[in-house]
């Protein structure tokens, strides 16, 4: 499905119109209500496809039910029972709303190529482990299909790579899910920065909390009803645990490095995306990579080529208001302070009231992240978080933990995007997938 088929929301739109005016140059009475061709018309709503139903998805279905604009059509896990509980959960709200209190018409599915074959599904949200992101985000790109997909945007450099070409050679609005750049705090923090009030940065701190080492998992009959294989996908295969499959904080599938970056993909997507925000290097990125446990330096960092380190730390950065920020901005004359819960902080106080001037940065504004993917659907410009902005940041990310696995500093050139001087590294870009789950 291409974006000029009938299919797309403002294509439907612009098919009734022009049904409208062909009745009335033929003489035919037609009258159309309001209903019919407004902002939340059926005609012109996006029929959503969600998959992947796990702990990240409660607040995407939310908003997705709630939002007249949209309209939830499918839902795909490879868990049974969750998949139909979220059919029935969609049909049942879209139900209460009817006169008649019913409504059929959300599918479930095992298997997102089910979803992304619909020509009626405009968009999808992929909301599963890390591993299977840009598979999913790339066969959707491929079937037309405009894309949320959870942070990190990748798993693999290489397979990042190939999702943003795709992105930009087809036209697709992809979002992935930072959603700290869609709070006023973090934009405004990186506002400061930008426009230089504390100075050259020196520092940025990161809190990522501790990485917690993967444990044995024995192994347990797979659960009737679930799918297993396709979960695991087209990483090793591992005997099933129920622990391995869950995505809690710090353990889980996060906890190990076939599935993910552990912390580094968790958090660090979080915080290093909008380091990246601040010092503007949305297109670019840092050249060295060194991990904790070097030379007896307990701390992680990665630095950029003016200079700029960005270090993580495990516990709180205390500041007047709080001893629970996320990221500390330190410069040659003041400090920024910030976390979620629109928590901010700068030293010199006054900068945080300090008005924009019309020539200083403005920062790309979005108040919602999921309503701001939807505008650019309808719109066809670019989100606050396209696929070239989550792929930088998502390298970081990979690289860091890269470093870590192998205990030794890495140089990497952001332009030509590789890893200098370090072939076994190197290899570690990509990595070998399980048949038949080949992108």
């Amino acid at each position: 499905m291409n974006k000029t088929s009938i299919s797309t929301p403002l294509a439907r739109r612009d098919f009734l119109k022009s049904v409208a005016l062909a009745g009335a140059a033929i003489g035919f009475p037609t009258i159309i209500p309001s209903r019919v061709l407004g902002a939340d018309a059926p005609s012109n709503r996006i029929n959503i496809g969600v998959i992947g139903l796990g702990n990240i998805l409660v607040g995407h279905f939310n908003a997705v039910i709630g939002n007249p604009g949209c309209q939830l059509l499918a839902v795909c896990d490879v868990h049974r029972d969750r998949r139909e509980a979220y059919k029935a959960k969609a049909e049942k709200a879209y139900g209460a709303a009817k006169a008649s209190g019913v409504y059929k018409g959300c599918e479930a599915y095992n298997e997102f190529e089910r979803i992304l074959e619909r020509p009626d599904i405009d968009a999808v949200m992929v909301t599963t482990p890390d591993h299977w992101h840009v598979p999913i985000a790339l066969a959707a790109v491929r079937a037309g299909k405009d894309v949320y997909v959870e942070k990190p945007m990748h798993l693999t450099i290489r397979e990042g790579r190939m999702l943003c070409d795709a992105v930009r050679d087809s036209g697709a609005i992809l979002q992935v899910g930072s959603q700290q750049r869609s709070e006023t705090a973090f934009r405004r923090a990186c506002e400061i920065v930008r426009n230089g009030w504390i100075g050259k940065v020196r520092e940025a701190q990161v809190r990522m909390g501790d990485f917690h080492q993967p444990y044995p998992m024995p192994e347990q009959p797979i659960p009737d009803g679930f799918d297993y294989d396709r979960w695991l996908g087209s990483t090793p295969w591992f005997p099933y645990n129920s622990e391995r499959v869950l995505g809690s904080y710090g353990g889980g599938w996060r906890c190990h490095w076939e599935y993910g970056s552990r912390m580094q993909g968790d958090w660090g997507a979080h915080h290093f995306d909008i380091v990246q925000w601040a010092l503007g290097m949305d297109d670019s990125g840092p050249v060295a990579f060194m991990p904790a446990g070097i030379d007896g330096d307990n701390l992680q960092t990665h630095t950029y080529a003016n200079g700029t380190v960005v270090t993580r730390i495990k516990k709180s950065i205390p500041g007047r208001l709080t001893d629970d920020y996320m990221i500390r901005f330190i410069g040659e004359s003041g400090e920024v302070l910030v976390a979620r819960g629109e928590c901010l902080e700068t030293s010199p106080t006054n900068i945080i009231r300090h008005p924009l001037a019309n020539s200083d940065v403005r920062l790309y504004r979005s108040n919602d992240h999921r309503s701001n993917w939807l505008d650019c659907i309808r719109t066809r410009k670019q989100p606050i978080c396209p696929a070239s902005v989550g792929y930088r940041s998502a390298t970081i990310c990979a690289l860091s933990a890269i470093a870590q696995r192998l205990q030794r500093p890495l140089k990497w050139d952001p332009v030509k995007e590789e890893i200098l001087g370090d072939e076994e590294a190197s290899r570690y870009l990509d990595r070998p997938r399980r048949a038949p789950y080949f992108i």
